[in-house]
Order: structure tokens, then sequence, then C-alpha cells
């Protein structure tokens, strides 16, 4: 199938949808800078900039055929997992351990390629979990022995294990239950069906970042977690889930094959397990005394303070849809 050919129209206007909010962040920060010289919007020029790459990446990858957003998502786990491992001193022994845990991503997202469920939901979990603290004790090095594979198994579960639902999603058809594949005016929509239900999860995650950190800047001076990320507040997380739930309901039954009660379901479960995913990867960083996981996407930290959220979105999401149509 040629490149956009089984993307729907809907996915191309969500994309192009994004594009002009785009521009018109271009455009605000180029008047603010003209309107007040001094003012230092470099970070914001920054981020702004990063997020056209970011956009356009998908946009290309998911564009030219699904097993190179799954390659994507390979890389983009590789670098969070490298990332997450940066941050936390491992032992010299524990160098022959980390060879398997890289192995464990490809191996990960061939499963996904190949749409093999079975294996893909049990071989992190399970395989790894089970074959990785046994490597480590063959070295026959105990001190430090629970933190190590604890930091091992967390990071590999999370950075791996959990972004890779979001590519499964990519596999998931909905003409896999005759009552959705009717609902369906033409093939290429039903084509699409899976890269619908990805698009969907990360805009909605994303979005809920940003609506979250707005209403947290609005409304609201109770702290949610203070000793965690000070800036959460009580507001900012009703306001963020709320606004995500709504935004959720109108694009849901238009951009994907979910129906309103679904697209409210999904909206509350993104909003509140993004909520939880960025606090858990705050925690994190506040534990190692770090602000960002890295330098690679200037203006955001690293990829792993890109994709905290989605770690925890992506695989309730995909398991939502898994038992709803599956």
């Amino acid at each position: 199938m040629a490149p956009f050919q089984y993307l729907s129209h809907q996915i191309h206007l969500t994309f192009a949808f994004v594009a002009g909010m785009l521009v018109v962040a271009n455009v605000i920060l180029f008047f603010r800078k003209r309107a007040d010289p001094n003012r230092d919007d470099n970070e914001l020029v920054l981020r702004v900039r990063t997020w056209w790459i970011i956009v356009a990446s998908f946009a290309v990858v998911l564009a030219v055929s699904r097993t190179t957003a799954v390659v994507f998502f390979g890389f983009v786990s590789f670098l969070a997992f490298k990332e997450f491992l940066s941050l936390i001193p491992t032992r010299r022994a524990d160098h022959r351990v980390l060879f398997w845990a890289y192995l464990a991503i490809p191996i990960q997202y061939y499963w996904v390629g190949t749409a093999w469920f079975g294996m893909f939901i049990i071989f992190i979990p399970v395989y790894m979990f089970i074959w990785l603290p046994t490597r480590m004790v063959m070295i026959g090095e105990t001190k430090g022995f629970l933190r190590a594979i604890g930091t091992v198994q967390w990071g590999l579960m999370t950075t791996v294990f959990s972004l890779s639902h979001a590519a499964m999603l990519l596999v998931v058809q909905p003409d896999s239950a005759a009552r959705v594949a009717a609902s369906w005016p033409d093939e290429a929509a039903k084509a699409s069906g899976g890269a619908a239900l990805l698009v969907f999860l990360v805009l909605l995650t994303q979005f809920n970042d940003v609506a979250q950190f707005c209403w947290g800047k609005t409304i609201g001076t109770r702290k949610v977690v203070p000793k965690v990320s000070p800036g959460k507040t009580v507001g900012g997380l009703i306001g963020g889930v709320a606004t995500t739930v709504v935004l959720s309901a109108f694009i849901g039954p238009w951009l994907t094959f979910l129906d309103l009660p679904r697209s409210l379901a999904a909206g509350l479960i993104i909003g509140l397990s993004g909520f939880a995913g960025d606090i858990s990867i705050s925690a994190l960083k506040r534990d190692i005394g770090v602000k960002d996981s890295g330098n690679t996407l200037p203006g955001h930290g690293g990829v792993l303070d890109r994709v905290d959220s989605l770690t925890y979105t992506a695989p309730l999401f995909f398991h939502f849809i898994y038992y709803c149509y599956g």
C-alpha cells in the first residue's frame, strides 16, 4: 500500500489542525518579541521548534507504513531506556546484564510487528523478568542486587513494555468485530483504524499534559503532590482531565471507531493515567536530583521527559480497546 493511502481523511485533518496550532504559536511568539525585544522567550521558541520536529517525524513515519511506525517507536523506547539508565548509577557487573535488556527492545517490537499478541504480552513481564536476575546472579555479585535488578526491570517495563503498547495499537483493526466494521463507510477508514487509535492516544496524552499545566497556572493553589511536583494543583488536575474528556468526546467518534460513551471513558483513562505517569517520572528525577532526563529535545529536556505520560496512558488505553473490541 502506497504512503498516505492507509491513513483516513480524518487523520490528515488532525495533523493539519496540529500544524495550524503550531503556526499560531509561532505567530504569537513573533509578536510578543516585537512588542518587547527584551523578553526572554528562548525556551518557548525552542519548545515550539521541537514540537514541529516531533509532529513532522510522527506524521512521516505513520504515513510511510505500519512497519516504519513500529520501528520508530522501537527507537523511541531505546532512547528512553538509554536515558533512564544514564540517570541511575549501575554496577560494573551489571553491564553484561544490560546487553540482554537492550536486546529485549528489538525482540519486543518484533512481536509487535508480527502482531503476536501472546508473546508481546508476556515476553518482558515473564521471560525477561526471570532471565535478567538469573543472569545477574550467575555473574556472582550479590551486593546491591535488589537495587540493580529493580532498576533494570522497572526501566524495561516503563520505557519498552509500556511504550510498545502504543505501537501495538497499529495492528488493532476495526473490522475485528463486525458491528464496528459495519459503521465505517469505506475501506480506507477501516484500514486506518489502528493508526487513528494511535493518533488519538498520542494527541490526547500530549494535550492532557498541556491542559493540566495551563489549568494549574490559572486556578487552584492546593498542591496534589507537593513533594514530587510542586506545580501540580488539584484545580489543574481536575481542569485538565475534564478538558481532555471533553476533547475526547468530540474527536473520538469522528477520528476513531469509538462511540461517545467509550470516547468519554477513554478520555478519563488518558487524563488520569497521564497524570500518574507524569508524576511517577517526576518522582524518579527528584529522587536522583535532576530536572530533566536529558537534552535530546531542546526546550523539552530528554525523550523520557516527553513520553513520561505515555508510559502509563499507552498500556491502559490499549487494554481498554482490546477488551472492548477484541
